[in-house]
């Protein structure tokens, strides 16, 4: 009898088994422990870089080595300074962002405009623009080295596999490829627009575009060609384009204007016509945030900040400077929570809360001050100016 009730009892859990088994694919997946397959989302393509470059890490966000603190194992014994070019003083100020002061004032060549972070992040170089010089710093030691003869280096950029530095010769009408370590010119591409002066890659390096202040003008420039491949005149009359910025999906490219009073934005895949996007008067440099959300715009003629929110594609908010100013270039803290920006015609700087816009210190400095660069900052290599880092 004890037999007959266990063959029973296994009879029907059987029965059960085939029951559920008959009933939905998903039941009956569900009575196997597994559910429906979730589609995979789709694989980001590689992309295809400029040879020699460093792998794009997200093919979505160009900045994507730029997080707070990500410091490069080149960078991260160095001392944390804020580099200040006084043009008019022919000097570097050495700012502690700690204490939020000059430590040091480093004499340099006549009317240094930008202080560059190396492609390789071991150097810091002055351009000394009518001094004709770079002056180099180790930005381990605070210690200028022996100057570089440089015809006209206004400013300064890397193409980004850091095969050649290239000079914005701005007065001499010249892009100037030359050795990114020697500084010997490897090649020289005259241009027929005034006064270039800042750029920015493309997502896989392979173009850059320059702005050209004095003619209101833009140029798209084939990086391993080292050519002139496009150019165009802003369609607004006295135009002074200044900043460049590519967005973090590589497929927009920024460009402040400071008589225009807001950035152009550009597809610079089909460089065609841009768009105006009105930011404030004297629209003038472009900094990304850590995080990539964001990008902080100074507005030099008026004393203020505007904030872009890239997701949104609009202006956010607006920070005005107390006492007014005029915040012209500089970089964003490694640690992301400070937005350090020249005061170009008040001989100061402002250092100012990226979360609340408040103003945090406002330090005077020499006559003129510039292109200032925070370092060192997250990333893999620069591209030049005062910090774009990939």
């Amino acid at each position: 009898m004890h037999r007959h009730l266990v063959r029973s009892a296994l009879a029907a859990g059987a029965a059960l088994a085939v029951l559920s088994a008959c009933g939905t694919g998903e039941r009956a997946s569900e009575a196997q422990g597994t559910k429906a397959a979730v589609p995979a989302p789709p694989e980001k393509k590689p992309v295809q870089g400029l040879p020699g470059m460093p792998p794009v890490l997200d093919p979505e966000d160009v900045y994507a080595a730029d997080r707070p603190n990500q410091l490069s194992p080149v960078v991260k014994d160095f001392p944390s300074r804020v580099y200040v070019p006084n043009t008019e003083s022919d000097t570097v100020s050495v700012i502690d962002p700690k204490t939020y002061e000059i430590i040091e004032t480093i004499p340099v060549g006549r009317q240094p405009q930008h202080v560059v972070p190396s492609w390789d992040l071991k150097t810091l170089w002055v351009n000394n623009n009518r001094g004709h010089t770079l002056t180099p710093i180790d930005p381990k030691t605070g210690k200028a080295g022996k100057e570089v003869e440089v015809h006209d280096p206004y400013n300064l950029y890397f193409t980004p596999n850091g095969r050649y530095a290239v000079v914005m010769a701005s007065l001499d009408r010249e892009l100037v490829f030359r050795d990114p370590h020697t500084m010997a010119v490897e090649k020289t591409v005259p241009v027929s627009c005034y006064g270039v002066n800042h750029a920015d890659f493309s997502l896989d390096g392979r173009y850059f575009i320059v702005s050209c202040e004095f003619s209101g003008e833009l140029l798209k420039v084939d990086t391993e060609r080292m050519e002139v491949v496009g150019q165009q005149r802003l369609p607004f009359q006295g135009a002074m384009p200044q900043d460049v910025k590519i967005s973090p999906d590589g497929k927009r490219f920024y460009i402040a204007d400071m008589m225009a009073h807001g950035m152009w934005v550009l597809d610079g895949d089909t460089f065609a016509e841009p768009t105006l996007m009105p930011t404030g008067k004297g629209c003038h440099g472009l900094y990304v945030s850590r995080d990539s959300r964001e990008m902080y715009v100074s507005n030099r003629g008026e004393g203020t900040v505007s904030v872009f929110d890239f997701t949104q594609n609009k202006l956010t908010k607006k920070w005005n400077l107390p006492d007014g100013g005029s915040p012209d270039m500089g970089g964003v803290s490694a640690d992301g929570k400070v937005l350090w920006l020249s005061g170009r015609y008040d001989a100061e700087v402002y250092a100012i809360d990226t979360r609340t816009g408040t103003q945090l210190a406002r330090i005077p400095v020499g006559s003129g001050p510039h292109g200032l660069a925070v370092y060192p900052q997250p990333g893999r290599y620069s591209l030049g100016h005062t910090g774009i880092f990939r």
